[in-house]
């Protein structure tokens, strides 16, 4: 019975917040089936300490858990080398784009040149509006490190994308 109610609130959870952890772990490798893979993962790994998680932390510690595998995955060979292809990728937009999306994909580009640790800290603090300290907490280093590692990111991207492409960075 124990059992039964485990997998019902993992279940619950999973229904909840898959969509959540999906969007974060897109913008965290730029691609929505490796994010896909990122999140099946992770879910993988959250299950078996399901019974041990304090519940009101739970959102934090799958999104700590997806950034983890998102780093230990960029560590494998494979990941790093180029892939060719017969023939280069449609990179048009087709149809009547809504407002804001040109500036979206410049964002997401530049976000994808940024090095790793700098890309997850500005995602958890500015798109999943995390606090330096819950930032900290989920990339395990230290409140200093979110915040040079911020400032870098905030640097680069300044650097990459063109004033009107520009986001606003307002953390909490």
């Amino acid at each position: 019975m124990q059992t039964d109610n485990r997998e019902d609130e993992f279940r619950s959870f999973v229904l909840a917040h898959r969509e959540s952890l999906r969007r974060y772990a897109y913008m965290l490798c730029g691609d929505w089936h490796e994010a896909d893979d990122l999140v099946q993962k992770s879910l993988t790994k959250l299950f078996p300490a399901w019974h041990r998680i304090e519940h009101g932390g739970t959102s934090a510690y799958a999104r700590r858990i997806v950034t983890n595998t998102y780093l230990s995955h960029l560590r494998r060979g494979w990941v790093r080398r180029e892939r060719s292809t017969a023939e280069p990728p449609d990179t048009r937009v087709t149809g009547t784009p809504q407002e804001g999306v040109d500036t979206r994909l410049e964002v997401l580009d530049a976000l994808r040149r940024l090095p790793k640790r700098q890309r997850a800290t500005l995602v958890l603090r500015f798109c999943e509006q995390l606090s330096v300290e819950e930032t900290a907490k989920a990339m395990r280093c230290s409140i200093g490190t979110v915040k040079s590692q911020s400032s870098k990111g905030i640097q680069t991207l300044r650097r990459l994308l063109p004033a009107q492409s520009q986001p606003e960075f307002q953390g909490r």
